[in-house]
């Protein structure tokens, strides 16, 4: 497994704008994340306000100049929305266009007109991780959610029967497939490649989800045994709809991206030449701007035309598909400042220093921080951007597939155990009419599988690869 040469990071690192030591930075770095996590559970104050202050209160802690410690957090701030802001952003908009059209409808439909019996739980895997591309978390939940209501009610289903799957599917898209944001902050904040980090997080996201989701929720139907809510059954986005776009045409649009991206990643293996004209083409049509740019244009003529949807009509969507991101990326962009001021005030050495002299492996190491925060805040967002600040510095020296794993095991560390600190956990209980012992059997324990077995194959592929 890869470990951290300290001295060749030496040369190239900031210089820290503290000199504190070793210990005076493990203080400043736990009073800072208490500062934050108490924020947010305690006073219940925004997190984007709450990792702002916790990065004020890490370098003052840290004995930091605080004029330093405002320009390291705007730094960050600046360079993380510019990274991944705009991939967010067209993200959103290709999700309210998959929704709003009618598109998700057609392909949870088609697939399920297919799937009966014991098919059902994979059906309904296969039906969450394929909308679970574009889509945030809680979009996809609301989404699906009907779905799963109906699909239990009229086939006399377990509701964990069929509910556990698309939890699962939906879940392990957002904590360890890219575009998604918080596996893009991370492969962002440790300058992995978008296109290996891509594959590889299928390749672990496959059997996760078979583990996770269909054979599980055997279990969970056996802890949990009860109805679908009638009360919770919302009205479809569709039904609104004279008509929607085709299977075909919509899962093309889906995974557009997922194939540009992948097709670079393979183009740069098999050709490794920077100046090679095909290189340089696939370099451009497989960026993750330009492949989103494009699922989002195509959408509107695969979408929004055979929707009936005019001009005006998409216009409106697209705002609507902005609006309610604005939170996720002043989140983001804050947990990217937060990244920056642990670097800056030399909280970056002080992780490799320890890494080298508890010989942890930088993989297991990244995935127990991860796990730390996401108990602590709840929210998984919140855990990957923070923990990619304080283990980037460990992939200085890592192969271009170990720094991919790096960012997955933060992924895999972030869904860690669900609990009443956590917005998904209320959105599951009320959603499938549960109490708090019964989300906690059913929604916590198979999020902590998700997390333990993506950690242990992250893990068994860096002794691989």
């Amino acid at each position: 497994m890869t470990r951290l040469s300290v001295e060749m990071l030496a040369a190239d690192a900031p210089e820290p704008i503290t000199s504190a030591g070793h210990a005076q930075l493990g203080i400043a770095v736990l009073a800072g994340i208490a500062v934050i996590v108490l924020l947010i559970t305690k006073f219940k104050l925004h997190a984007f306000l709450s990792l702002t202050i916790g990065s004020l209160a890490l370098g003052a802690f840290a004995g930091a100049p605080l004029d330093k410690v405002i320009t390291s957090f705007t730094a960050g701030l600046g360079s993380t929305v510019a990274g991944v802001g705009v991939l967010i952003a067209l993200g959103a908009i290709l999700g309210k266009m998959l929704a709003d059209s009618g598109g998700a409808d057609q392909i949870v439909d088609t697939i399920l007109a297919k799937a009966s019996g014991r098919a059902m739980p994979w059906a309904m895997v296969l039906i969450a991780s394929v909308i679970g591309l574009p889509l945030f978390f809680e979009v996809g939940v609301v989404l699906l959610i009907p779905v799963v209501l109906m699909v239990a009610k009229r086939g006399n289903y377990s509701l964990m029967r069929i509910g556990i799957p698309a939890l699962a599917g939906l879940s392990v898209m957002h904590g360890l497939v890219p575009p998604h944001p918080g596996p893009l902050v991370a492969i962002d904040a440790v300058d992995a490649n978008l296109g290996v980090t891509l594959a590889l997080g299928v390749l672990v996201a496959i059997p996760t989800v078979v583990i996770a989701g269909p054979l599980f929720s055997k279990y969970a139907a056996r802890w949990v045994d009860v109805p679908a809510p009638e009360r919770m059954v919302p009205q479809r986005p569709s039904e609104e709809l004279e008509r929607r776009p085709g299977f075909g045409a919509t899962l093309a649009t889906i995974l557009l991206p997922v194939v540009l991206m992948l097709a670079k990643a393979l183009v740069d293996i098999v050709i490794d030449d920077p100046e090679h004209q095909v290189q340089r083409v696939f370099d451009v049509i497989g960026s993750p701007l330009i492949a989103l740019l494009a699922a989002v244009l195509v959408g509107i003529f695969t979408l929004g035309r055979p929707a009936g949807f005019s001009r005006e009509r998409i216009s409106s969507l697209v705002d609507k598909g902005l609006a309610p991101i604005a939170g996720i990326l002043l989140i983001v962009g804050a947990g990217g400042g937060f990244k920056q001021t642990l670097i800056d005030t030399g909280v970056g050495r002080m992780i490799l220093d320890i890494s080298e002299d508890w010989s942890i492996p930088a993989l297991l190491l990244a995935w127990l921080i991860a796990v730390a925060i996401r108990l602590a805040t709840g929210s998984a967002t919140v855990a990957t951007v923070s923990a990619a600040g304080l283990v980037a510095p460990l992939a200085a020296d890592m192969s271009t597939a170990h720094t991919a794993l790096l960012v997955l095991a933060i992924g895999a560390g972030s869904l860690f155990f669900s609990h009443v600190n956590d917005a998904g956990f209320w959105l599951v209980k009320e959603y499938f009419g549960l109490n708090v012992g019964q989300t906690i059997k059913t929604w916590s324990v198979m999020e902590t599988i998700i997390s333990v077995v993506a950690g242990a194959l992250v893990l068994l592929l860096s002794l691989i690869i």
